[in-house]
């Protein structure tokens, strides 16, 4: 079987959105040669949905950790809800941004990478709300996706199953913590790439010894 790399992450993880120039730079360089797909983790559940003042104190600190490990940067106006959560409306949870995904997946399944990123993207840059609606029609025009049909499926039953079903196989591959890379070689044989943010480099070379050990 062709290699297949799972990547397994959230929307909402900001580890993970550090992570994506390195996923997405692994992935233009092994594409003809490795399967890509990506899973989100469910890392807020719609039940357990909660208002940004529940986690802002701790995310006032961590961004600035993320930001000095990655190189990434957080926007202003997703700092805003982060520092001025009082005054915020948001209520987070995972479920609609995986349902999204799941759409994205179906349509153009080579580009879930870059998809996963720009959902990230749009919340810790842009500061979008991934509970809206409206947080997605920038992309649904950027990749020239029908709106009506979006929509339709993005607030249907059958994507929220979708997005669950994913929940449940991060689950299975035991990847409770974001993000987390695994690259399936064999039915069976799964190896374990990235657990956490892991720079390039090393992914890189946890790929080259992986591809060599089953080549041989």
């Amino acid at each position: 079987m062709q290699p297949t790399i799972y990547y397994c992450y959230d929307a909402y993880c900001g580890w993970c959105y550090g992570f994506s120039p390195v996923i997405k730079r692994l992935t233009a360089e092994y594409e003809n040669k490795i399967k890509f797909k990506v899973l989100s983790g469910g890392m807020i559940p719609k039940d357990n949905a909660r208002h940004i003042s529940s986690i802002a104190s701790y995310i006032q600190g961590a961004y600035r950790l993320v930001e000095e490990m990655t190189g990434i940067k957080f926007g202003d106006n997703y700092l805003w809800h982060i520092f001025n959560p009082d005054q915020s409306d948001w209520y987070q949870h995972s479920e609609k941004s995986a349902a999204a995904l799941c759409i994205m997946k179906e349509i153009f399944p080579e580009r879930q990478v870059a998809f996963s990123a720009d959902l990230q993207y749009a919340l810790h840059y842009e500061g979008r709300d991934l509970t809206d609606d409206e947080a997605y029609r920038h992309l649904l025009h950027r990749y020239s996706i029908a709106e009506d049909d979006f929509y339709k499926k993005l607030n249907s039953e059958e994507y929220r199953e979708k997005a669950g079903y994913e929940f449940a196989l991060c689950r299975q591959l035991q990847a409770t913590s974001f993000p987390q890379v695994l690259i399936q070689v064999a039915e069976q044989k799964f190896y374990l790439l990235a657990k956490g943010y892991t720079d390039f480099e090393t992914l890189k070379s946890r790929t080259v010894s992986v591809l060599a050990e089953v080549n041989s």
